[in-house]
């Protein structure tokens, strides 16, 4: 059986990991040939024999998106309706993962708070890293950075904070940014220059930005017209951006729902299930997956 990861969640059934998991056909976005697709395990493998800290380390490095106690933290205690693949994967991540991962990792301090670029990254990862020597990270910038830090700044400061993190041992699992109301061409800049750092570096890629696309393509964003008055609460509308444009959603109707009207509807269930499939996939491919304790 072929190992599945990274943003193999994208449809709701396992496909094979992939740089650039977009549409059909050529041009930007588009998917490289299949036996590509394990692009980044051999390198990964090398950066993990050099890792020397604690087995299960698991950091997320990012703005408001990532500090949000909706993402990863909730997946822990609210969960249902998840397939046979996913809750594979949340099994093996379970045994492997620290428990500190779920819930504690969360400010600062861990690398991850509200309003940030990726400049504040780049000037504080060496400390983070210092910090909690993780096995692995994931991270994702951007959202704050569309308007506030050029493009060819933020390619090249996400470059570097990369390649610090594989310096120390640490797998990288890469994120796009989800699109974002009334900005959308200029966040498809961000997410391929995403995709490109993913590339050159050899690291995994999630693409949350294609998930989102790929659930809900033509009506995903919550501050349309259409959804304008459907909820007070911006979190609650029903579809996967929120109804401020620019956070996933998070409607109680789908709290913790992992089936396909879950992940249709409930943009932090959805990026917790792309992140999951990610982290999973790199457990069974790179590191193994004898538990941490």
């Amino acid at each position: 059986m072929r190992i599945l990861c990274v943003c193999a969640v994208l449809l709701g059934a396992a496909v094979p990991c992939r740089i650039v998991p977009a549409g059909e056909g050529a041009g930007p976005g588009a998917a490289p040939a299949a036996a590509d697709a394990r692009y980044w395990v051999e390198q990964m493998k090398k950066v993990h024999a050099q890792f020397k800290g604690e087995r299960g380390t698991f950091a997320h490095f990012g703005d408001s998106i990532t500090v949000s106690m909706a993402f990863w933290a909730s997946l822990s205690w609210n969960r249902k309706n998840m397939d046979a693949a996913a809750q594979a994967d949340f099994d093996l991540v379970k045994a492997h993962m620290k428990e500190a991962c779920w819930r504690e990792w969360k400010g600062p301090e861990f690398g991850n708070t509200g309003m940030m670029t990726v400049r504040w990254a780049y000037d504080n990862v060496d400390k983070w890293l210092e910090k909690l020597n993780p096995e692995a990270a994931l991270i994702m910038f951007g959202t704050n950075d569309v308007g506030r830090v050029p493009l060819e700044e933020y390619k090249e400061k996400t470059r570097e904070v990369v390649r610090k993190c594989l310096a120390n041992g640490t797998i990288v699992i890469l994120s796009t940014i989800p699109p974002r109301h009334g900005q959308d061409e200029k966040v498809k800049g961000y997410v391929e220059a995403v995709r490109n750092v993913a590339r050159e570096t050899a690291v995994p890629l999630c693409d949350y930005y294609q998930a989102v696309l790929q659930r809900r393509p033509d009506d995903w964003d919550g501050a349309a017209e259409k959804f304008k008055g459907t909820v007070k609460d911006v979190y609650q509308v029903p579809t996967l951006i929120s109804g401020d444009g620019v956070h996933p959603s998070n409607p109680k109707q789908w709290e913790g729902d992992y089936s396909e009207e879950g992940l249709k509807h409930n943009g932090f269930v959805l990026r917790n299930y792309a992140v999951l499939r990610s982290y999973a996939g790199v457990v069974r491919e790179v590191i193994g997956a004898r538990p941490a304790k």
